[in-house]
């Protein structure tokens, strides 16, 4: 008797639940060296495979090119990992003797972790080392269209995983990956966390399904070349951001906005590049098969070389093209090349300054991409603040390829290949995920003002007085350790060498104490301690 698919894999995905539970309460009593060498252990063999699972994914869903899917398995294991290796999770992570305040790293539990064709084998093993170091164990449910190589990088990162001493079951992925099977997946009663990098619906579909989840927003990343910038190198960088794999990756360049002094000059580098400017007729062809009428993406055309896609639309362009450019005036729903494109084609503005193109890159987000990701080149500091206030994206990657700057390749973000797009595109946070975000902290706080001594006055003034310059802010110790978010340890803070000089005393608090006073008071009450 032949059984209903859909039912057999709503078995696998009972099963696999009640595993990973299993494994994670015992995963959960490691030590911090026990659950680093696991860690270890995983991200060495999905390093070690990167070229051979790019192999795979490009076979499988003709998307990308392996040269760059390699890069980004590369990422995805070793950029991460060193991200993430000195982050403690387990026991006390930190201790705050100031405020004498312990903090204390909890798994979440089962995560659940949606994956993506676009980069199916990175963010595989790139969601199993961070759910991992948190303690956690991990389910996959793989896109069916990458199903092969999604499990054949699973299955790689569990081999090792077990190697170093982890509990079986603890990783494990879906080999029936069905929408119910998904659906059924994310409402599992063992299951904690969602992580969900696909589509608008199935993100929806995420945050409906009562569990805690992070979710991502899609990309329409809009990158202003400023008048100030070295358009050379800026051109440069945004032809390597949107060929990287063919623009697969979200945070691709997607429209560029040029300032009219520099627009002549920016369009013969792109030109020298290896872009060919197509005619009106031409990029309507491309947008015929590109876009459909509701705005979806083809996914026949995600990942393909322009050569392809030229082709398939019916034109012809130059040997050795690497991108596709449209001029646009307009954004929106008329003209549907200034959406988001995942692919080897970019649309080109002309504005006159950069209030002009503040308001263009605001339009293209609004329209799409809201909350995710911007982009500038310039060397004018006080434009690229202007740029990075007004805009609404939860990163503005600044002289630098976009497709990489967002994720942490050429910068100091936090390595990561699902990218939050905070309330702005109706996320949970605006941060790069990472293992801190996969576990629950702690905090063990003692008293340090008694009731007794508590102010009763009736009396209180409201002081204004800071010093942000100096300040750290809260979500500077999000990480639950004194580390950095690329490893290592955390730099001090240096010291001013200078200090201007100032007829004032600096005052202290709401009562305006001066520094002796409240060196006094503090000496007063530590011998009130004692």
């Amino acid at each position: 008797m032949q059984l209903d698919k859909d039912l057999l894999a709503i078995q696998e995905v009972r099963d696999f639940c009640r595993q990973a539970k299993r494994a994670q309460e015992e995963f959960r009593q490691y030590t911090q060296e026990e659950v680093d060498r696991v860690v270890a252990a995983m991200a060495a063999a999905g390093f070690e495979a990167a070229e051979h699972l790019a192999q795979l994914a490009v076979k499988e869903t003709g998307y990308g090119n392996v040269p760059d899917k390699t890069k980004k398995n590369q990422f995805g294991t070793r950029d991460v990992y060193e991200s993430i290796r000195t982050l403690r999770t387990a026991g006390i992570v930190r201790e705050d003797r100031k405020n004498k305040i312990l903090e204390v790293g909890e798994p979440m539990g089962v995560v659940v972790a949606i994956v993506p064709t676009t980069n199916p084998t990175s963010t595989a093993m790139y969601k199993s080392l961070i759910s991992v170091k948190a303690r956690n164990s991990i389910i996959i449910s793989p896109h069916p269209r990458a199903r092969g190589c999604i499990l054949a990088a699973a299955n790689i990162m569990a081999d090792a995983a077990r190697s170093a001493g982890a509990p079986e079951g603890l990783l494990n992925t879906l080999t029936r990956p069905t929408l119910k099977a998904t659906h059924e997946l994310m409402r599992c009663r063992e299951t904690d966390v969602i992580l969900a990098t696909g589509g608008t619906a199935l993100v929806s579909a995420a945050y409906s399904a009562g569990k805690p989840a992070y979710g991502v927003g899609p990309g329409n990343v809009p990158v202003y070349l400023d008048r100030s910038a070295y358009y050379k190198k800026a051109i440069t960088d945004i032809i390597t951001g949107k060929t990287f794999d063919y623009g697969t990756l979200c945070s691709s360049e997607q429209a560029l906005i040029v300032d009219a002094p520099v627009a002549k000059r920016a369009k013969q580098a792109l030109q020298d590049g290896g872009a060919y400017f197509m005619t009106q007729g031409e990029a309507e062809k491309l947008q015929a098969i590109l876009v459909s009428a509701d705005f979806r993406i083809n996914p026949e055309m995600v990942g393909k070389a322009p050569a392809v896609l030229a082709q398939t639309a019916g034109f012809e362009i130059p040997e050795g093209t690497r991108l596709l450019v449209a001029e646009l005036s307009g954004v929106g729903k008329e003209v549907p090349l200034s959406a988001e494109k995942l692919s080897p084609t970019l649309v080109f503005y002309t504005v006159n300054g950069y209030e002009e193109g503040i308001r263009r890159s605001v339009e293209i987000l609004n329209f799409g991409g809201k909350g995710h990701t911007a982009a500038i080149h310039a060397k004018n500091d006080e434009v690229i603040k202007q740029f990075g206030l007004r805009v609404p994206a939860s990163r503005v990657v600044v002289n630098s390829p976009s497709s990489l700057g967002a994720v942490g390749y050429t910068n100091e973000l936090m390595p990561a290949m699902t990218l939050g797009c905070g309330s702005f595109g109706r996320n949970i946070t605006s941060d790069n995920i990472s293992a801190h975000h996969l576990m629950n902290i702690k905090r063990i706080a003692y008293e340090t003002r008694p009731v007794a001594d508590s102010q009763n006055g009736a009396t209180w003034n409201a002081s204004i007085h800071h010093d942000w310059k100096n300040r750290e802010a809260p979500y500077n110790k999000a990480l639950s350790s004194d580390v950095s978010r690329k490893g290592g340890s955390k730099p001090n803070r240096p010291e001013e060498t200078t200090k201007a000089a100032s007829s004032e005393t600096a005052l202290y608090g709401a009562s305006g104490m001066s520094e002796s006073e409240v060196e006094n008071v503090v000496e007063q009450f530590l011998k009130n301690r004692r």
